[in-house]
């Protein structure tokens, strides 16, 4: 499964949901009529959806068989997933680019081969995606990584890390 969103809660009072998306565009879960909840654990339900629709960078969506406010309410914080054999193939190289999915939990280390962390998450800022890296020393704030060229230096999914021209004061 690749997570590709994440519910923020209830939208109105006829059951449909707010959808903060993980994907490239607002309206790439719009291409899949069926999604897979769960809450992280590795534990998925499927949903069908019955209506989506574009909110600025949010979305709304109808899920079956959630029809009122308190049903959706549930639905708060629950992960969106699609099975990877629906995803478009991605070179090994990173060439056409990664899943965010991929990204997180991998080691962040720079040149100098100092740890800063591992990626908890991804921002979409408008410029550039930028990681969220929590440091392993605790108490330490997160780090945030701009994702482009001149500072991310190799992904490495297979050894689980990323090789960045980044310096632990900045």
């Amino acid at each position: 499964m690749v997570v590709m969103g994440r519910i923020a809660g209830p939208f109105g009072v006829l059951g449909w949901i707010k959808v903060f998306p993980f994907t490239e565009y607002v309206d790439g879960l719009l291409d899949y009529p069926v999604w897979w909840l769960g809450k992280g654990n590795g534990e998925w339900r499927e949903v069908k959806v019955t209506g989506c629709e574009v909110h600025g960078n949010a979305l709304t969506a109808a899920l079956e068989p959630y029809a009122d406010r308190t049903a959706a309410m549930r639905l708060k914080g629950m992960q969106i997933a699609v099975p990877r054999s629906q995803l478009p193939s991605l070179s090994k190289s990173g060439k056409d680019g990664y899943y965010w999915s991929d990204l997180i939990g991998l080691e962040v280390i720079n040149l100098r081969n100092e740890e800063l962390g591992k990626v908890t998450g991804l921002l979409e800022t408008g410029a550039n995606d930028v990681l969220q890296v929590q440091s392993p020393i605790e108490g330490e704030k997160e780090r945030l990584i701009p994702f482009v060229s001149q500072v991310i230096v190799k992904v490495d999914l297979k050894a689980c890390r990323i090789t960045v021209d980044w310096g632990v004061d900045y």
